[in-house]
C-alpha cells in the first residue's frame, strides 16, 4: 500500500552547503518522525524525495566528511 505524504504545510530550509546562486539547492523539512523529505529549491512544486532518518543522517556524515 502507498501512502500519500501531506507536506503542504512543511517548512522547508535550504541546506547549508548550497552554494546561495540560485544553483545546486537543496531543502529539508525538518519535523517529521522517522522520515526527511527532500527537494531541489528551484522546483518546489516538483517531486520530494523521502529518507529514512538513519539513512539521511548517514548521508549527512558523508557529505562532511568529504568537505
Amino acid at each position: 500500500m502507498k501512502r500519500t505524504l501531506d507536506l503542504s504545510a512543511a517548512v522547508w530550509r535550504k541546506s547549508s552547503y548550497s552554494d546561495g546562486g540560485g544553483t545546486n539547492c537543496v531543502e529539508v523539512a525538518d519535523g517529521h518522525l522517522g522520515i526527511v523529505p527532500v527537494r531541489d529549491s528551484k522546483t518546489p512544486d516538483g517531486g520530494v524525495l523521502v529518507f529514512g532518518t538513519s539513512s539521511w543522517s548517514a548521508f549527512v556524515v558523508g557529505v562532511k566528511e568529504t568537505a
